[in-house]
């Protein structure tokens, strides 16, 4: 069964603050819309009150059917670590909540005759989401998506990788009517992320998505429904992200031009009217009766001319993330090393690695989920210890982090006092910086922890730019962001001199890093993580093209 999700006028405020301010958006079966805005406009909001998990303040949302199944994929994965791989995957395809009602009308259809057409209609709703065949289904699907740990297993053991792994194989195991996606290529690799788009071509259902990724949006969604920065309402924009990007940008250049042409007119009648009157004026003591009028009359139709032209408001320009990181001095020409490094962790070993960073290196780290990026970066810089082997850092050599779980400030408490504290400036200061990164009085006043994802990077990134450093280590810096954000840090990332360690699974991100060098790390078929260089690049502008220099690297 498919049918349509209807939301009509959705009003919802934070407290004081407008959120959503007359949102309406149909979803019919084969739709295909991606929805794209400012962190904090309303896009999680909007997911959430479509999938009845939140109430809208005013306006509705329909199913029609009435019994249309909607499911929800949120940002952060609600990963429990109590749970079994088996229960996660029934909960999040809604087969555990459905078992669990047919089971209880059937206990009551024992004593209750009359319960039987609600018996049956539980039942119906269990065998549509994929109930009775989960277990074999949901096997296969986790061997499919490289998910090698038991449906027993309790996902508290799972590492990262295999946490998005466990993500994916909810997603592909579920049979919804309506599909709503937020962030859903967050952590994903690139097998994961052709397995997503693969799965998204191939629904009827309806699917809304919220996502960072442009090429994800352009291989999957006909239709863009902006949630514009000013105002919070919705324009909406036939085509993927290139399509949006493209008239987008036409429709402010068309607002500008017709601003333009208003102001200069505006002008010209202004000027005409400044010389009426002092026409008027300096005619007005020496002209006879008729004279006067004559000049008084000029001077009430330059006015009207004034009054009836057509007023064009200045067009809007969004706020815009301006980020560039401070520079430390240059520190010494090897930045890190590590040498015969061997990491083991539980069930988990990579090494030995050999690898040298050189000043103004721009290194990208590669490989699938699970294969231990992640670590190499730790190890890289110091967090976790090297069972063998040596790890050095060059003299002088400041590094700024951005983790990829942005734990750095999910704190209880607000979040001005660690923040200056953290990157040594007055609260005052630290005010003002935030303030430039989109966090005002609003998310300042409440605990940090309670800060969207995306609030989140943003204090980290703030913090980076406060620092001076002279080497940059970034574990999936786009996640979470929005895109007007991101296209900002490619630009900073740009003009930044100094050494560059990039984890990422963003294709367009990637090709715009630009990477001189590229280690790609593979799983080892007797369970271990070994790594390996890829080929080494001078130059490096797209991942597929061709070798420009350098030559082909060995086993580290």
């Amino acid at each position: 069964m498919h049918g349509t999700l209807v939301a009509h006028d959705i009003v919802k405020n934070h407290g004081a603050q407008p959120v959503l301010r007359g949102v309406s958006l149909t979803v019919r079966p084969g739709s295909r819309i991606g929805v794209v805005g400012p962190n904090g406009i309303g896009k999680t909001t909007l997911l959430r009150i479509l999938a009845g998990l939140e109430p809208a303040e005013r306006g509705s949302v329909r199913r029609s059917p009435s019994s249309l199944t909607v499911g929800y994929l949120p940002q952060e994965p609600d990963l429990r670590a109590d749970e079994t791989l088996l229960q996660y995957l029934g909960r999040r395809t809604g087969v555990a909540d459905a078992e669990a009602r047919f089971e209880a009308l059937a206990r009551r259809l024992e004593r209750e005759p009359e319960a039987a057409e609600a018996y049956t209609d539980a039942l119906e709703r269990y065998l549509a989401l994929g109930g009775a065949d989960l277990v074999a289904r949901a096997g296969a699907v986790c061997a499919e998506v490289g998910l090698r740990v038991g449906l027993g297993a309790r996902l508290g053991v799972l590492s990262g990788g295999e946490a998005a792994r466990a993500t994916l194989a909810a997603l592909l195991l579920s049979r919804f009517d309506v599909y709503l996606l937020d962030e859903p290529t967050n952590d994903l690799d690139g097998a994961g992320l052709a397995r997503l788009e693969g799965f998204v071509a191939s629904l009827h259902a309806g699917v809304v998505v919220v996502s960072h990724d442009r090429a994800f949006l352009d291989r999957t969604v006909d239709r863009m429904f902006e949630l514009e920065a000013e105002t919070g309402r919705p324009r909406e924009y036939a085509g993927g992200w290139s399509g949006y990007e493209e008239a987008r940008a036409l429709a402010r250049h068309g607002e500008q031009a017709a601003y333009d042409r208003y102001a200069a007119e505006r002008g010209r009648f202004e000027d005409l009217l400044r010389v009426r009157r002092g026409q008027a004026r300096a005619g007005g003591a020496a002209a006879d009766r008729r004279g006067t009028q004559a000049l008084r009359s000029k001077v009430h139709q330059a006015e009207r001319r004034l009054e009836r032209l057509e007023r064009v408001g200045k067009p809007w320009r969004p706020w815009q993330l301006e980020l560039a990181f401070a520079r430390a001095p240059r520190g010494s020409d090897v930045v890190a090393s590590l040498e015969g490094a061997v990491i083991e962790l539980p069930g988990f070993r990579l090494g030995p690695v050999d690898l040298e960073l050189a000043a103004g290196d721009r290194l990208a780290v590669l490989g699938d989920n699970g294969s231990g990026k992640t670590t190499l970066l730790r190890a890289l810089l110091g967090a976790v210890d090297l069972t063998e082997g040596r790890r050095r850092l060059g003299s002088a050599v400041v590094v700024g982090e951005l983790d990829q779980r942005r734990a750095e400030f999910e704190l209880d408490e607000p979040l001005t006092g660690p923040f200056s504290a953290a990157v040594g400036l007055p609260q005052g200061e630290a005010r003002t910086l935030l303030a430039k990164f989109g966090l005002g009085a609003d998310e300042l006043s409440r605990p940090a922890r309670s800060l969207s994802p995306g609030e989140r990077t943003r204090a980290s990134l703030a913090a980076l730019a406060a620092r001076g450093v002279n080497c940059l280590v970034l574990d999936e810096p786009t996640n979470h962001l929005d895109l007007d954000a991101i296209e900002e840090l490619e630009s900073a990332l740009e003009a930044f001199a100094g050494a560059v360690v990039l984890v990422t699974h963003d294709r367009r991100f990637l090709e715009g890093f630009r990477a001189t060098r590229v280690i790609e790390l593979e799983v080892g078929t007797d369970s271990t993580r070994t790594a390996r260089h890829a080929r080494v690049f001078e130059r490096y502008a797209d991942l597929g093209g061709e070798n420009t220099g350098g030559s082909p690297g060995g086993t580290i």
